[in-house]
């Protein structure tokens, strides 16, 4: 990478996609700027012009060029700037590790929007469904520091990056993420001693705030 390279992110605060690019570039020491879009309002030129497909962020703009896609960036980003690789050197271990990314990327965030995003019974059926996820997640972290083992890599910034929301989650759904899954819960607290961790999220209580807003503006309250 040249001194001249400029990296822009297409940005939303509250993201969990937008936080684990950003989270990538604070581990390699990256410089970007983070441009915030409104997207409850008029989409930017920038932004429809660079993901005409999703026309939704994040996206990395790495010297003019665009690249959709959170997971993917990550390993743009990886690839791009190799120092301090964040997926590990084996075959078998990136598999294994992509298959995770990809269990997450299905799982995670649209488990979570079911348990704030509806009421009652719906909600109970939800919270639950939210719980064994994590509990799959602890199963695949095992004893490990981390998911690749004693390093921070690529399905931990993939995985933390949800964690801003579990506030919001454990409200609506009345349960505590450390009493159904106590190590995946140590493993938040891990992460998020990291400074390009937390420097990134966002505050959780902003995030629950944004969510209460969210279910008025939807009909749900």
């Amino acid at each position: 990478m040249s001194k001249g390279d400029q990296v822009e992110i297409l940005d939303f605060w509250a993201s969990p996609f937008c936080a684990r690019v950003k989270i990538a570039l604070e581990e390699k020491g990256v410089k970007h700027v983070d441009s915030e879009e409104d997207l409850f309002g008029a989409k930017s030129e920038l932004l429809l012009k660079s993901n005409p497909i999703h026309q939704r962020v994040p996206v990395l703009l790495h010297n003019g060029k665009p690249i959709a896609e959170s997971a993917i960036i990550v390993s743009y980003i990886d690839e791009v700037w190799p120092s301090k690789s964040l997926l590990p050197t084996c075959a078998y271990d990136r598999a294994q590790a992509r298959f995770w990314v990809d269990y997450i990327d299905k799982k995670v965030f649209e488990t979570g929007r079911s348990v704030w995003a509806s009421n009652g019974e719906e909600r109970e059926v939800a919270t639950r469904d939210f719980i064994e996820v994590l509990k799959h997640l602890e199963e695949a972290l095992g004893e490990k520091e981390y998911f690749g083992g004693d390093g921070f890599g690529y399905v931990d910034i993939i995985a933390i990056s949800h964690s801003a929301w579990f506030f919001a989650y454990e409200k609506f759904g009345d349960f505590k993420i450390e009493d159904h899954s106590p190590k995946f819960s140590a493993w938040i607290k891990r992460c998020l001693q990291r400074e390009s961790v937390a420097k990134v999220l966002p505050d959780p209580e902003k995030v629950y705030q944004f969510v209460l807003h969210f279910r008025k503006m939807s009909g749900l309250d």
